[in-house]
């Protein structure tokens, strides 16, 4: 062997075991440090399945869960902050974060989202922010796993939720619809009324003082987040959530919700992966010449050329009519001099409502509303009127309309995205003598066609630029109105109630006594009235 080759083979063992000792000696002080915290705090590790089979003992036990690790199915929480960008803050700003994510995997998982952090919150005025109450619960909401879910409802303990997300845009899901006692996250440092960007660990948390007293915690956290909050220290037992449990974890299903999911806000239909989210910025400049396109059809060719067309171009339309025999009987046999025009009262959906019924019954009907945009008095057919919200006003202009012709009216007053409705105003009810009741529904599979706190003209807008938007239009028996109220008979009352009925029975959804009011206190933080 040659003094070369010799040298070269002593040097690499030396060298190997070198490499050796500096590895084992981390992963010994590793060790000895983490068996060292068991010791002080007494740990007692557990798998998720033990956490289900026993429920029944963790049901008088505090239980502090860690939102990302063990409450949510997802493991990405992109979806999220492109939500904050694209609906709290601009397209520009959403586009920027899109761009910006491959770059923030580069990074640990604590550096990309503090990235997210200062992306999505840069420069948005505090005061404003309504994102984390109007848009975020509906998305974490379908997010949550059943199985955990189904722990945390069992227990009778106090709930604390610790999130590494910021407060603002976890707090309103947590509170509101899992009625969660306390949560822990991280607030973001303002200036001037607006976010900067930057966070920090919220100090001073009403509740959690008293908690920490007790000795009966329990943590459930993810396998990749062992002591990756100073709370599960304080626990005696900590459940593991392990990224194949997860994985075979089935979504909340909407009927066990807490609390019914009503209103929500936002223009995506569907949380933004980022393959998603690539899909709807490639797909905008197309879908909006699409739109441009189908509004043109709409308005320039008559009905028997248009809807064809437009069903080519992606646009669905189902129609189901009464039948005539039965719908005649059930409603009174007025012969007048100059009848009255009919009042088809329908549930609302988008501001294409009275738009799709012009079209479809071909004919001049006149739309009443309580707010309408510009654009959907361009984009109707048929002439659309504002009502002023006084109600002797607002009966002597559909008074007047109705003696030359057929109106239509939304009782509701408002958009419900969600299978419910909202509680209809008996002022139609009491006009006329016959009443057609339509269900109707829409489906949108990118954009929502509604909004509560944007921009209200780009609402058919955004309808039309969905790839496939459908509506469902059922046209109900008659019924009879309630001028026979004054031979006491039927009040207007029980006609506005018996047409939420029938429209809430023949579409599926379940009824409510919730008003406009109500639905923008919630998402908008106003009374739902809009300036002409």
């Amino acid at each position: 062997m040659s003094t070369a080759s010799f040298i070269k083979t002593l040097y690499l063992f030396f060298f190997c075991i070198l490499f050796f000792l500096f590895f084992f000696g981390i992963l010994f002080r590793k060790r000895r440090g983490f068996y060292k915290n068991h010791a002080t705090t007494q740990f007692k590790y557990q798998k998720c399945r033990s956490l289900a089979l026993r429920s029944d003992h963790l049901a008088s036990q505090t239980l502090i869960f860690d939102v990302e690790g063990a409450l949510l199915t997802s493991f990405s929480l992109f979806p999220y902050f492109m939500l904050v960008a694209f609906e709290g803050g601009s397209l520009l700003r959403a586009l920027f974060l899109l761009l910006s994510y491959p770059f923030t995997c580069l990074f640990s998982e604590e550096t990309g989202l503090k990235i997210m952090v200062m992306v999505c919150f840069f420069g948005i005025k505090k005061e404003t922010f309504r994102t984390g109450i109007n848009v975020l619960p509906k998305f974490f909401l379908e997010d949550v796993g059943l199985e955990i879910f189904e722990v945390l409802k069992s227990s009778s303990g106090k709930k604390v939720g610790v999130t590494q997300l910021p407060q603002v845009m976890v707090v309103g899901f947590l509170r509101d619809y899992l009625e969660i006692d306390v949560v822990v996250g991280r607030e973001l440092k303002v200036f001037n009324g607006y976010f900067v960007g930057l966070m920090e660990e919220k100090k001073d948390i009403i509740g959690l003082e008293e908690i920490l007293e007790e000795d009966n915690m329990i943590g459930i956290t993810g396998f990749t987040k062992v002591l990756g909050h100073h709370l599960l220290s304080h626990c005696k037992e900590i459940y593991l959530v392990g990224e194949g449990d997860k994985r075979r974890w089935q979504n909340l299903p909407r009927e066990k919700y807490p609390k019914p999911l009503i209103f929500h806000d936002g223009r995506m239909a569907g949380a933004p992966t980022p393959l998603d989210a690539l899909a709807i910025f490639m797909w905008m400049p197309f879908g909006l010449i699409l739109a441009i396109f189908r509004v043109l059809i709409y308005l320039s060719l008559p009905t028997f050329v248009s809807h064809p067309l437009n069903a080519f171009g992606g646009m669905h339309l189902t129609v189901t009519m009464p039948d005539e025999s039965s719908s005649s009987s059930s409603v009174p046999n007025t012969k007048e001099a100059k009848p009255k025009g009919l009042v088809y009262a329908c549930n609302h959906r988008t501001p294409m409502d009275a738009p799709y019924l012009a079209v479809i019954f071909n004919k001049r009907i006149i739309a009443v509303s309580y707010s309408v945009s510009r654009m959907s008095e361009i984009l109707s057919p048929n002439k659309m009127v504002r009502l002023t919200r006084n109600r002797d006003q607002d009966a002597r202009i559909m008074e007047s309309w109705l003696n030359e012709g057929d109106i239509i009216i939304c009782p509701e007053g408002t958009t419900c995205r969600e299978p419910y409705l909202l509680r209809f105003s008996p002022l139609f009810a009491e006009l006329s003598e016959v009443i057609v009741p339509v269900a109707m529904d829409a489906r949108v599979t990118m954009f929502h066609g509604t909004t509560a706190s944007g921009l209200k003209f780009l609402d058919p807008i955004f309808f039309f630029m969905n790839p496939a938007p459908a509506y469902t239009v059922r046209v109900l028996d008659k019924v009879s109105g309630s001028p026979t109220y004054k031979n006491g008979e039927k009040s207007k009352f029980d006609v506005a109630n018996q047409v939420q009925g029938e429209i809430a029975k023949a579409l599926g959804f379940e009824g409510t006594k919730l008003t406009r009011r109500d639905k923008y206190m919630l998402l908008a933080g106003t009374d739902g009235t809009v300036s002409r």
